[in-house]
């Protein structure tokens, strides 16, 4: 919403601007969508590999992490 209020606002103070930055956004989220994926899978790695060396210490009843 607050987005969508700056774009109004931007609309309203110069609206040639405004329009770019309608039709630039859906680019710009395309072009960061591979970073994002990237972000996910390293997060993904780390949590394996946190998991993969807390594994005896749960085998073992060692106190829970979360």
């Amino acid at each position: 919403m607050v987005k969508f209020l700056v774009w109004l606002v931007l609309l309203v103070i110069c609206w040639p601007l405004a329009l770019l930055a309608l039709v630039l956004y859906p680019l710009v989220w395309i072009l960061l969508l591979p970073f994002r994926l990237l972000g996910m899978t390293v997060d993904a790695i780390f949590e394996f590999l946190k998991a993969l060396l807390l594994l005896p210490a749960r085998l073992l009843g060692g106190a829970k992490v979360r």
